[in-house]
């Protein structure tokens, strides 16, 4: 069975963030997620999963401006001096936090942006990000995304991620496959694991409703039988990654919201 880690900066909203630790260790997790660490002390921040018994499993590298819309920067000419300044914060966060993986956004493009050179920045910038990440013993990440959440983001299929990947050709170079945006961008979920779990170059994968981006249970996909397809692939060719569990409680931001969503956890677990 997939090992579930929580997603701190979606799941437990009720709570201070670092009290999130405490409450995803209740509920069961061993592993937790969140996008952006760089508000809080790394120490503080280790201190906090070491206390809770808790694995760091991903984190994303500083997205540029956040606030203003930016959606990384990994893709965008003229950034990368800025995207470099960024990896390397998030590499220092990764060892602190012994976290293996470090997700890269690449972008939304300007509409004056040139197609080309974006991609071409994007190839450069994720050789050189691998390349740092592969002397510190860690893996990079990258994510198709939704054009509905995300409008203009540069990478929304899975066939785009792995050709990317591939072009780049680093081994510690792998996709971020998340069944929410693929559902939304793709469809046929099922058949896009069989298809890229074997190969190798998937790192990571997310879950979360369609539409609502709730929890899995909610919406149209057929989560019980995908977390089966992911078990039989993953049985069959050795992954032994994380499922991270990127939703948005439905009872939204009040006391127990989180906790009262994971039926769907305790009925796979049980």
């Amino acid at each position: 069975m997939p090992r579930f880690a929580a997603n701190l900066s979606l799941l437990y909203n009720e709570h201070p963030f670092l009290d999130r630790f405490a409450a995803a260790a209740a509920d069961g997790f061993t592993g937790v997620e969140f996008l952006f660490p760089y508000a809080f002390a790394v120490k503080e921040l280790a201190a906090r999963l070491q206390t809770h018994g808790l694995q760091q499993v991903l984190l994303n590298a500083p997205p540029g401006d956040w606030d203003a819309g930016e959606r990384g920067i990994a893709a965008l000419p003229g950034r990368e001096t800025e995207f470099q300044a960024g990896f390397a914060r998030a590499l220092e966060y990764a060892h602190a936090l012994d976290c293996p993986r470090i997700h890269v956004l690449a972008g939304v493009l300007p509409p004056s942006a040139d197609p080309a050179a974006c991609h071409a920045t994007y190839l450069r910038n994720l050789q050189w990000a691998a390349a740092q990440a592969a002397s510190a013993g860690r893996a990079v990440l990258v994510e198709p995304i939704n054009t509905r959440d995300f409008p203009g983001y540069l990478l929304q299929t899975q066939a785009q991620a792995h050709a990317i990947v591939q072009a780049v050709g680093a081994p510690n170079l792998q996709v971020q496959f998340d069944l929410y945006h693929c559902q939304i961008m793709e469809g046929d979920v099922a058949t896009k694991i069989r298809e890229y779990l074997p190969t190798g170059r998937v790192g990571h994968f997310q879950i979360a409703g369609v539409p609502g981006r709730h929890e899995p249970d909610v919406g149209e996909l057929n989560y019980p039988y995908l977390l089966d397809v992911i078990d039989e692939v993953s049985a069959a060719c050795g992954w032994d990654g994380w499922v991270g569990c990127e939703y948005r409680p439905r009872r939204g931001v009040v006391p127990g919201a989180t906790r009262e969503g994971l039926g769907w956890l305790q009925r796979r677990s049980g």
